[in-house]
């Protein structure tokens, strides 16, 4: 895929400066990292994270017994 190119206009949004994205160029997702290098300012997509639960069903199970806690008596606490 060749370079696309296309000029835009930059306007003000309450104290931020905003660029409005035109349809050919937008990128997936609600979130995107920006970063400057130089006078370049470059937008990408962020990355997809799994979610926790998503990640934890991935995992084997642990073989490894684990100690027995004690059941301690609760008691009051004065906050």
């Amino acid at each position: 895929m060749g370079i696309m190119e296309r000029h835009v206009k930059l306007f003000k949004n309450g104290r931020n400066q905003a660029v409005r994205i035109p349809r050919e160029f937008e990128l997936p997702g609600e979130d995107a990292i920006m970063r400057k290098e130089g006078d370049k300012l470059i937008i990408e997509p962020a990355p997809r994270l799994t979610p926790l639960l998503e990640y934890l069903k991935t995992l084997e199970p642990l073989a490894e017994d684990f100690p027995e806690i004690e059941r301690l008596p609760t008691r009051p606490v004065d906050l």
